[in-house]
């Protein structure tokens, strides 16, 4: 399973991101194009509750997230 980098920009200073697990890119990419014009909901990692309209969105980017242990 990858993790992968979801941002949701809304105009150039604001932004919203989301991490999701998926097998692939491209995985991810249908995940994302399903969500299209619609209300999604998570949680974050610090245990916010998010609910987004999609159809607000401006630009979406996905990467492939390799996280990094802090010490």
């Amino acid at each position: 399973m990858k993790e992968f980098k979801v941002t949701y920009f809304f105009d150039e200073e604001h932004y919203i991101r989301r991490f999701i697990h998926t097998e692939s890119q491209e995985q991810a990419e249908k995940l994302i194009q399903s969500e299209r014009d619609q209300y999604i909901s998570f949680t974050d990692s610090r245990g916010i509750y998010h609910e987004l309209n999609t159809e607000d969105v401006r630009v979406t980017q996905i990467a492939e997230y390799h996280r990094v242990d802090k010490f």
